[in-house]
């Protein structure tokens, strides 16, 4: 029976802390893979990713890059999962939701003003990418004024909350520890030129499927650059960077 309190990746966690006990795993051993996991337990990666995000905070993993997870000795007097965050991946899920469904809104009241705000927005952004500047506010702040085309407060508010989720959410931040690739900037602006580009059309269902498509983009990124367990990740060569 699940615990209506709990969120999935939680659930999933719990389910996966019982297995290690059960199947007396000890520290050093290594821990069934996402792919293995997703297989047996039939449900997606991005939600196993979330649930050994999980555990490798809460101390019962320990990742380890192009190699996989390992069971950790737990120090003494931790017990039960105290995590409470959203998952990245249930967080993107939300914004892919709302924000299609925003941009399609903003393309029947944008302004041209708007318009000429989120093309001034984009040069910000480009620049940010060929000087490598390690600072993603322009990602955002379009996102944003995506949702003050609306005129409408209250999607701007969600919005905003949203954001503010993932910037203080520590599974965020342990997601993207584990990625180093730059490369998929670009890949967000172009995402992002061909959103305004369906705005400045006032094309509502292409904004909508172009802002869906973009965050799909996202999440898929996001999941394949942050896999560990392939045996080609390489990720430790590379400097880091964080993006959303």
């Amino acid at each position: 029976m699940t615990d209506a309190s709990k969120r999935p990746y939680q659930e999933v966690a719990a389910q996966l802390v019982e297995r290690i006990a059960q199947d007396g795993f000890k520290p050093g051993d290594k821990f069934p893979t996402e792919r293995q996991i997703s297989k047996e337990m039939g449900i997606g990666r991005s939600l196993v990713r979330e649930a050994f995000i999980m555990l490798e905070i809460e101390g019962y993993l320990d990742v380890r890059k192009g190699s996989g997870s390992y069971v950790r000795d737990r120090q003494p007097g931790r017990s039960g999962l105290t995590g409470g965050d959203y998952g990245p991946f249930e967080l993107l899920q939300a914004r892919q939701l709302l924000e299609s469904s925003i941009a399609g809104f903003a393309a029947t009241t944008v302004t041209k003003g708007d318009i000429l705000s989120l093309r001034e927005t984009l040069e910000l952004e480009k620049r940010s990418i060929e000087t490598g500047e390690d600072d993603y506010s322009a990602d955002r702040q379009f996102h944003l004024q995506i949702a003050e085309a609306t005129q409408n407060s209250v999607l701007v508010n969600q919005i905003d909350t949203l954001w503010h989720l993932r910037e203080s959410s520590p599974m965020w931040d342990r997601l993207h520890s584990r990625i180093f690739d730059i490369g998929y900037r670009s890949q967000w602006l172009d995402d992002h030129a061909a959103v305004l580009e369906a705005l400045r059309r006032r094309d509502a269902e292409g904004a909508r499927q172009a802002m869906w498509q973009h965050l799909e983009n996202v999440r898929l990124t996001l999941l394949d650059l942050s896999d560990v367990e392939d045996p080609e990740f390489d990720g430790f060569l590379y400097s880091k960077t964080v993006s959303g």
